[in-house]
């Protein structure tokens, strides 16, 4: 039997673009979106030294953990996963426009908190613009992708052998996630 699933790399950008037409409509004035990743705007990085523009970011959230066919992964405290960039150095990040459209930042407006297992002695900040602060989880900030619409799917797991879910002890889980 044959499986109907529609593929990540064909589903991101078909969900990227409903993200956009989504915000270019005017949204609902709330701090993140439906899906559960707060909304970003995608002219991030370019000409600003690598720095994200300012957005209006959610006023708190927590990075927690969950059980997942990859083992124990971070996930923020909707159970949407979150994920590490391999280009991203510590204090640096290094997503630009396109890749904010794809791999939104977990942002805050106040401190994030960690919860459940994840280590708050791991959890930092990265100042992204004057009132926006990207979490930082160990050595990697954090993403969200546009590609995971339910709470603790993982589809983004290795994409382009550079984005990959973070376990709790910080370190990136680089096995590949299983297929239907």
């Amino acid at each position: 039997m044959r499986s109907t699933r529609i593929t990540p790399l064909f589903a991101a950008p078909l969900v990227g673009l409903a993200l956009l037409t989504m915000a270019a409509c005017g949204g609902s004035g709330e701090s993140g979106s439906s899906n559960g990743a707060p909304q970003k705007s995608a002219a991030a990085g370019a000409g600003q030294g690598g720095k994200q523009p300012a957005a209006k970011a959610p006023a708190t959230v927590s990075v927690t953990t969950a059980e997942s066919e990859l083992g124990t992964i971070l996930v923020d405290d909707k159970g949407r996963t979150l994920y590490g960039f391999t280009k991203d150095k510590p204090g640096a990040v290094n997503c630009d426009a396109e890749c904010i459209a794809v791999w939104p930042a977990l942002t805050s407006a106040k401190d994030v908190t960690a919860t459940g297992a994840a280590d708050p002695g791991l959890l930092k900040e990265t100042k992204l613009s004057e009132g926006v602060e990207q979490a930082v989880y160990g050595d990697w900030p954090l993403y969200y992708y546009v590609g995971d619409v339910a709470a603790g799917e993982v589809n983004g797991q290795g994409l382009d052998d550079e984005w990959f879910v973070i376990a709790a002890d910080g370190k990136l889980v680089r096995t590949a996630a299983e297929t239907e």
